[in-house]
């Protein structure tokens, strides 16, 4: 391969690579892009037949990413949020934000917290559309998975930008007839599933359990929530889940437990009008 021919590498070509890599199937990139899957596909062999390297494996539905291929989604990255930024820039007048913004957040916190000022931010704005990705993984901002991300631990390294934005404490509740009939020595509890073995509320309700049976699990907090509320066993939840909720006691166990919540920009796009007004409206919205 000359020089000559590298320099006519297509940006269309790495931009539909970068989305499989980010999502892990054709299809999953097509409905990110907004296009057919045959066209990613094709787009994936020209990136391949341009470089001269493999990039991807193909094991069933799922694709997996090749040395080479993971080099090539490293380095293009940081492009692609430079193409963001100016795309924004472009999409931007003196008179109106616009832009696609997505953000990334822990699903119940989306759901209790995030509705409606994002909703009021789109009646202010209508030009931006967000797209919110309730995932209980760290999305890659550096690879544009999100553009903003809400975390419940602060990043140790990137090129972010980092704003502390409040905290959660978290509480054992159980319901009040289970607390009535079942003494603390029989309580069972109900926590998260394997994908959530490391969270500090886990260890906290392993702590507490101390060998007693966790009955119930579940990664979806509002399953753990009713759970509870029907008599399943003894949860612990963060404030937010249990305001003005009836039906569960809180079981004084000490201090509470927590954590505090992160707002995550990365720096290339952190002053992008779109992007700014996200992260003020998430702002405010934890300042409750």
């Amino acid at each position: 391969m000359t020089g000559k021919e590298f320099t006519r590498l297509d940006w269309d070509d790495l931009r539909h690579f970068l989305a499989v890599a980010q999502v892990g199937t054709f299809l999953g990139a097509a409905k990110r892009l907004g296009i057919e899957h045959a066209t990613v596909r094709r787009r994936i062999v020209a990136l391949e037949t341009r470089l001269g390297r493999k990039l991807i494996d193909r094991r069933g539905r799922k694709i997996v990413l090749t040395p080479d291929g993971d080099k090539v989604a490293e380095l293009a990255a940081p492009i692609a949020l430079q193409a963001a930024s100016i795309e924004q820039l472009g999409r931007t007048s003196s008179n109106e934000l616009q832009g696609d913004i997505r953000i990334s957040a822990p699903p119940a916190l989306s759901n209790t917290l995030l509705a409606r000022p994002i909703v009021d931010l789109r009646h202010q704005h209508p030009g931006i559309q967000i797209t919110l990705v309730g995932e209980k993984r760290f999305a890659s901002l550096n690879r544009r998975e999100a553009d903003v991300a809400v975390r419940l631990s602060r990043p140790e390294e990137g090129e972010y930008a980092i704003t502390k934005v409040g905290a959660i404490s978290f509480e054992f509740y159980a319901a009040d007839e289970y607390l009535a009939s079942t003494p603390p020595e029989d309580w069972s509890f109900i926590g998260y599933d394997e994908s959530m073995k490391a969270a500090p509320q886990q260890t906290r309700l392993m702590e507490f359990a101390a060998g007693r049976p966790i009955a119930l699990r579940s990664s979806v907090l509002e399953f753990q929530t009713a759970a509870a509320r029907a008599g399943g066993g003894v949860v612990m939840l963060p404030d937010f889940a249990v305001e003005r909720m009836e039906g569960l006691q809180r079981i004084d166990s000490g201090a509470p437990l927590t954590r505090e919540i992160w707002l995550v920009v990365h720096s290339e796009i952190k002053d992008v009008p779109a992007v700014r007004a996200v992260v003020e409206t998430l702002k405010q919205a934890f300042r409750r």
